[in-house]
């Protein structure tokens, strides 16, 4: 999560109030939030507004309250609801004129600004291989956890053209893919 926040801020210098959209019914990011997310924007110099959306009428909504509480940014953090159609946030930060990043890069090739996120197709292999143990006879309890190694960042030029954004150098050449 500070890493987001940290590229989000290399692109966005001036940001200081980033509205953070959750779904409150999700443990894990709402565990995340406090524990990591608030103290890397604070030393960022950022203040995070949380915004919940418990499902997918309520996120127009919730931009809408981003806008009104005058945020420099949208940062989305990772839930199904979020992500399916895969335009549908994008659309409606572009209009709201809020740039925005993304956990899964397919929000990015849907037209959204950045994301930053562990690399979902390595995870799901990697899922493939658990399975294929278990199903071969491997106690789940004696398969160890593996955190996500591989992280991807994926920026939309064209998206950032629109916004009137320059990405700096710095972070084109960390991206790890560029849309053009």
């Amino acid at each position: 999560m500070g890493k987001s926040l940290e590229v989000l801020k290399q692109v966005l210098p001036t940001a200081t109030r980033v509205a953070v959209l959750v779904n409150p019914f999700n443990a894990v990011t709402n565990a995340l939030v406090p524990l990591d997310a608030v103290p890397a924007a604070r030393q960022l110099g950022m203040q995070l507004q949380v915004i919940e959306a418990r499902a997918p009428e309520d996120i127009e909504r919730a931009i809408d309250t981003a806008v009104r509480g005058k945020a420099d940014a949208l940062w989305v953090i990772g839930d199904p609801i979020f992500h399916f159609p895969a335009q549908r946030i994008p659309i409606l930060a572009a209009r709201a004129r809020l740039p925005a990043m993304y956990l899964p890069r397919d929000l990015v090739t849907a037209g959204g600004l950045m994301s930053y996120g562990p690399d979902f197709d390595e995870m799901f292999r990697h899922a493939a291989i658990y399975v294929d143990r278990i199903l071969k006879g491997v106690n789940p309890a004696d398969i160890p956890v593996e955190q996500p190694t591989k992280f991807v960042l994926s920026i939309n030029l064209k998206t950032a053209k629109a916004l009137g954004l320059s990405i700096p150098r710095s972070v084109l050449l960390r991206a790890d893919e560029v849309i053009e």
